[in-house]
């Protein structure tokens, strides 16, 4: 080899490597950047939503717990501590540093179970053969095998919701620290945050058989991960959502339908308003994430003007549906990495009366499945959805839709202009920022 040759290839090398290193640096700092927090306190638990940092961020902004006394900061490591730590009197603001992995269901399912239940009695009475398909169990008595089902239920209900106070912050320690089996229930209150922990999804011990659901009945489970219901100023960041050692796939089939056991992992319903969601991980789920739970007038009139929420630095990943479906709100989704596996059906429901912005966005998609899929049309609303890119790839996905589904296009243009948001990312940075920063553990 030349003198010549072998110089003009180590220039080449070196520039590659210039050029790697410019972008690993540019994509750290502006994950550096992106990240919230940096100038708040040392401690995490004290820390606030930045501000501009998403629909939460209005107004007062999102404090949480961070004004808490000495006296009113908690260390808990068992589901009873945990419930004691949120029952504390007073109203004043809290802080519960959750240290380990908390079960809320360590005695299993049989600790819930209501004297005399059984549930091959309860497929044995209610089997379609038997039973039929045009009649649910609602008017059942209570000494029967749903009346024993639902006093089961009853008690699982009773144990495993804990009610969140107002003024709170719940934040894991350290890069191991959870929640299992347990529904986390935002209800009726203001300024909570909600940190660094895996979520494990509660399991329904206690399913109803549904058999007029559909046209081969269905079995309809209860409890979210979490349930920001009729609450404002809520910051969800830096948790992992997950099913955990339960998914879908090792679940039972009876009656000739999966024996579903788990619900939504984050619902936002019920005039629940200002919710920023960042830096989460979402995954191994089926029905993910709801904002505003039905089409009805009854609902619609305490929905609208509400269910305002942003999305953003959050790993979609092996879901199936609904990330986020969407009524009413005007939702903002910009800088999410989606990651799409077996089973995966769409990732935006566009519905009823719904303002959703997707914008920013990287989607990954496996071999086969068409860009079309990423949007579902439930409803006749605009959105708008620009710059987001396929598998490294500018897609218009609303032309995407168009084009495979003519008989029911999608309208472009949401009807307004996000302006709370963190620094945007172009697209292409998207996953090897969120990829690397989202999920409980990577707090900073």
């Amino acid at each position: 080899m030349s003198t010549q040759r072998w110089h003009g290839h180590a220039t080449s090398r070196v520039a590659a490597l210039a050029g790697c290193t410019a972008l690993v640096l540019t994509l750290t700092a502006a994950t550096a950047q992106a990240r919230p927090g940096h100038h708040h306190p040392r401690d995490t638990a004290r820390q606030t939503l930045p501000a501009n940092d998403g629909w939460a961020a209005h107004g007062t902004g999102t404090t949480g717990g961070s004004a808490a006394d000495a006296e009113h900061v908690y260390t808990v490591s068992t589901w009873a501590e945990f419930r004691a730590a949120l029952d504390a009197d007073g109203d004043a603001p809290r802080i519960i540093k959750v240290r380990g992995t908390i079960d809320a269901v360590s005695e299993g399912c049989e600790a819930f179970a209501a004297p005399g239940y059984d549930f091959d009695a309860y497929l044995e009475k209610y089997a379609p053969e038997s039973w039929g398909m045009e009649t649910d169990l609602s008017d059942e008595p209570d000494a029967s095998p749903e009346g024993l089902r639902r006093a089961s239920a009853a008690r699982q209900d009773q144990a495993i919701k804990a009610d969140i106070p107002a003024d709170t912050t719940i934040i894991g320690v350290g890069r191991n620290a959870g929640i299992k089996g347990a529904s986390l229930q935002i209800k009726g209150v203001d300024n909570v945050i909600v940190r660094n922990l895996t979520l494990e999804s509660p399991v329904d011990c206690f399913p109803q058989w549904d058999p007029t659901d559909g046209d081969k009945g269905n079995w309809n489970s209860e409890y979210d991960s979490a349930v920001v219901h009729g609450s404002t100023h809520v910051w969800l960041d830096h948790n992992t959502f997950t099913d955990g050692e339960h998914p879908d796939s090792e679940a039972p089939t009876h009656f000739g339908m999966l024996y579903q056991q788990h619900d939504g992992q984050l619902d936002i319903v019920k005039g629940a308003d200002h919710v920023t969601a960042s830096w989460n991980v979402f995954t191994e789920h089926d029905k993910t994430i709801l904002i505003g739970n039905s089409d009805s007038e009854s609902t619609a009139a305490g929905d609208r003007g509400h269910l305002r929420a942003t999305f953003h630095h959050n790993l979609f990943e092996g879901l199936v549906e609904r990330a986020p479906r969407v009524r009413f709100g005007q939702v903002d989704v910009y800088n999410n990495h989606f990651v799409a596996g077996e089973g995966y059906s769409y990732s935006f429901g566009v519905g009823k009366e719904s303002q959703l912005v997707a914008e920013h966005n990287a989607f990954t998609l496996p071999r086969g499945v068409s860009p079309a899929k990423v949007l579902k049309r439930w409803n006749d609303s605009p959105v708008t959805a620009a710059h987001n890119r396929v598998n490294g790839r500018s897609v218009d996905l609303i032309a995407a839709h168009n084009a495979e589904n003519p008989d029911t296009p999608l309208r472009s243009g949401a009807g307004w202009t996000p302006t709370l948001r963190t620094k945007v990312l172009p697209a292409w940075a998207v996953p090897f920022v969120v990829d690397h920063g989202a999920g409980a553990g990577r707090l900073r």
